[in-house]
């Protein structure tokens, strides 16, 4: 998540102070990703170092009130016309989990996937209530139509995820029944002689 871009375009709507803009950030997005004070005044004053927004001046409760820049603003347009790059996509913790699980001592990968489903589901619900309240009223301003995209996202990430591991369960059903119906191997020549000697056996032969 681009906290960053997500404060430049918050400020691009006009000067604001760091509480402000973590108030507007959680509303924005439904508080999916919650922020704290501290790491938005730690991107401000990055953004600050960059040239991408400036102080300029305060409220009349005496905050300190940020506004963006020309470099800013380009800054902000590159990020909404550039598609978010997949080709290093983050680590999944699922993904990693299921990969480690797979031949583990002690581990029933059925049983990791099993807990992983009901997790999902249970979320997914949850999320498809979330969307019934938000459209329960028709969206009245852009930070309720904002939250009713992320709850949507959300919704639809974990039927990828469901479905996933509906994929991974069938995959290793048909590998368990591939592995236990695969012939063994015939005993060659060298087997039908019996068990070869070792160079021990054969110093003992010679005495």
């Amino acid at each position: 998540m681009s906290i960053r871009h997500g404060l430049l375009a918050l400020l691009e709507r006009g000067p604001r102070y760091g509480s402000r803009l973590r108030t507007e950030f959680e509303s924005r997005t439904g508080s999916t990703w919650p922020l704290n004070v501290g790491q938005v005044y730690t991107t401000l004053s990055r953004l600050e170092r960059d040239g991408l927004i400036v102080q300029e001046g305060s409220d009349d409760a005496g905050h300190d009130l940020y506004a963006i820049t020309d470099e800013g603003r380009a800054e902000l347009r590159a990020w909404f016309e550039s598609p978010v790059d997949r080709t290093s996509p983050p680590r999944d913790e699922l993904a990693i989990k299921l990969a480690m699980a797979v031949g583990a001592p002690g581990v029933d990968i059925r049983d990791v996937i099993q807990s992983q489903r009901h997790h999902t589901l249970k979320a997914m619900q949850d999320y498809t209530r979330l969307k019934a309240q938000a459209l329960a009223d028709v969206p009245a301003n852009r930070d309720e139509v904002a939250w009713l995209l992320v709850v949507e996202q959300l919704i639809f990430q974990a039927e990828a995820e469901a479905r996933w591991l509906d994929h991974c369960e069938s995959r290793l059903v048909r590998l368990a029944e591939a592995a236990a119906t695969e012939p063994s191997a015939e005993p060659g020549p060298t087997a039908a002689r019996g068990p070869s000697r070792t160079p021990a056996d054969r110093a003992r032969s010679r005495r």
